[in-house]
């Protein structure tokens, strides 16, 4: 049996996060294959039962990824976004998963690097955590 190679679903806002994606690969920058993005619209359409359904179906890390504070295409889809991560980390806590396991970032469309930075620096702490306690024995 390898290394564990955790499962990361990603949120990415169609204006800032999903094209910084882009831009990392149109760069060739490199980063570890870990992740299946979703584009949204903008990441205040992501629920949290979104997310929750997401752990219990298999993710080891949930990403959600935004417009920078003031750049968001809806005004303030990103602030609301922030708040409601904020909540479901709390939560998770209280059901004894490592909060650590939902991210929120800003990236913007112009931010290849720092995608593909938060892609490294997420696996290396989920791979730290080890598979997700939701789904341990149904680990491919």
């Amino acid at each position: 049996m390898g290394e564990f190679e955790p499962k990361i679903l990603g949120f990415l806002c169609n204006w800032c996060s999903y094209a910084g994606a882009d831009l990392a690969g149109t760069s060739r920058i490199k980063y570890p294959p870990n992740i299946r993005s979703i584009r949204v619209m903008c990441s205040g359409r992501v629920d949290p039962v979104f997310i929750l359904e997401a752990l219990q179906k298999g993710a080891d890390g949930i990403l959600v990824a935004g417009c920078h504070p003031g750049d968001c295409h809806y005004q303030s889809g990103n602030y609301k976004t922030k708040r409601r991560i904020m909540l479901l980390q709390k939560l998770l806590e209280e059901l004894n998963i490592d909060p650590g396991r939902v991210r929120f970032e800003y990236v913007s469309a112009s931010e290849g690097q720092k995608f593909a930075n938060v892609v490294t620096g997420f696996v290396d702490d989920l791979k730290k955590m080890g598979p997700n306690p939701l789904t341990e024995g149904n680990h491919d």
